[in-house]
């Protein structure tokens, strides 16, 4: 961990350091709005620039880490109410729907997915940021994603559908927006398959008088 800088107080740890960073994001927002810059960031925390992108590459970033952190206490609730569920289809469903739920009207969530005044592109749910800590989400779930089929590609690519999905449903719910039992349905229909994938894609299939094993 770098030791110049940090207004003379340098962090113990880089968990420490993030915290510090996202802290200074949280102030420089209240103030400023998201329309951030990793300069505002960095001079409030008395480091360089450097520093700041040795953690956080971009000040989407550093939005998103934000985000997910203001709503990480959520992220507990979510583990606890999907805990016991072993199926990955219901799993995810129940997360998805439970997330559309709790968070629409989030004004944090909002300030992030909605585009900004100077025309700005709103932050994507989908960087890279943002699909590693849904996997890491993905890890404390009562699933046993190897035994369903799912390697490294395959359970990024369910992150980034999850959150893509997440998105647009949270920034337009619908017209009325649908109720708990409509929600779930919904998100079954069409995300449950694709969760379902890899599982099926992995069986064999019968061909010429013998099975085959699925393509790599």
């Amino acid at each position: 961990m770098r030791s110049r800088g940090w207004a003379g107080a340098t962090p113990a740890s880089d968990e420490e350091a993030i915290a510090r960073i996202l802290d200074a994001v949280d102030e420089v927002v209240a103030e400023h709005g998201p329309a951030i810059r990793l300069a505002d960031v960095a001079r409030r925390l008395g480091v360089t620039r450097q520093t700041v992108y040795r953690y956080f590459p971009n000040a989407d970033a550093l939005l998103i880490s934000s985000g997910m952190r203001a709503v990480n206490g959520f992220i507990d609730q979510v583990v606890e109410h999907v805990s016991g569920v072993n199926d990955p289809v219901p799993a995810v469903v129940e997360c998805v729907s439970f997330a559309v739920e709790k968070l629409a009207g989030d004004p944090q969530l909002e300030n992030l997915l909605t585009r900004r005044p100077d025309g700005e592109a709103v932050t994507s749910l989908t960087s890279d940021t943002a699909i590693t800590f849904c996997l890491g989400f993905f890890h404390r779930l009562d699933v046993d994603w190897k035994l369903h089929g799912f390697d490294d590609t395959a359970l990024g690519e369910l992150a980034e559908m999850t959150l893509r999905t997440l998105q647009s449903m949270l920034t337009d719910p619908g017209l009325p927006p649908r109720d708990e039992t409509a929600l779930r349905c919904f998100v079954a229909r069409w995300l449950g398959p694709a969760v379902l994938y890899p599982r099926m894609a992995s069986l064999p299939t019968w061909h010429g008088g013998e099975f085959q094993s699925a393509p790599k």
